[in-house]
């Protein structure tokens, strides 16, 4: 049987971070963006339950959320998409660091 390979969890919190708040700008649907950003942060927590834990699955989705509370206040001071990277570079990091890169 083939073995299937994972997208690393830390580009999958990114993308939904990065692709809810495109899908809602660009749409002009804040709800479309908002499932975008939902359905890559549930895939994302199975993927760090399933590798991590539930601890480390919590933690991460508590970053993840306050990543997306916290883009709003931080895009007034430098912009929506340097906020939004910022916020989706930093879940990735967290992510690569507690779940990526052991393997």
């Amino acid at each position: 049987m083939a073995r299937t390979r994972r997208i690393p969890s830390a580009p999958l919190a990114a993308a939904g971070l990065v692709g809810g708040y495109a899908v809602a700008r660009f749409t002009k649907k804040r709800p479309l963006g908002g499932a975008v950003l939902a359905v890559a942060g549930a895939v994302a927590a199975q993927q760090w339950r399933r590798q991590a834990g539930a601890k480390a699955a919590a933690a991460l989705s508590v970053a993840y959320v306050a990543g997306f509370a916290g883009s709003h206040p931080l895009a007034k001071k430098v912009g929506a998409w340097p906020a939004v990277f910022g916020v989706a570079g930093s879940v990735a990091l967290a992510s690569w660091v507690v779940v990526d890169r052991r393997g």
